[in-house]
């Protein structure tokens, strides 16, 4: 299928939806790793830390599921969202403003 067909939405307004929809996915998925990891080099709860890593991959799972819905150049971008998500993150640690 065509990905016109599967949404009404123009390239030119679902191409930034799913960069910025990416980018809040690589938010919510790496602030979450960061979460876990702590939990885990710090001796906290484990079952929060099962939670985090379900909840992660289930967020990344499902917003890329309907990126993949809106085409394959939607897919592209929202990719581009979670890369530029990770690349501020690593960003904000380094400089630890984490």
């Amino acid at each position: 299928m065509d990905e016109r067909t599967m949404t009404d939405l123009p390239l030119m307004v679902l191409l930034p939806l799913c960069f910025l929809g990416g980018l809040f996915i690589g938010y919510g998925y790496f602030r979450a790793l960061r979460e876990t990891a702590n939990l885990l080099v710090n001796g906290g709860e484990p079952l929060r830390a099962i939670a985090l890593t379900l909840g992660r991959i289930s967020l990344l799972a499902s917003g890329f599921f309907l990126a993949v819905l809106a085409g394959g150049l939607a897919l592209l971008a929202a990719f581009a969202g979670l890369l530029c998500a990770k690349w501020i993150m690593l960003r904000r640690m380094r400089e630890g403003r984490a």
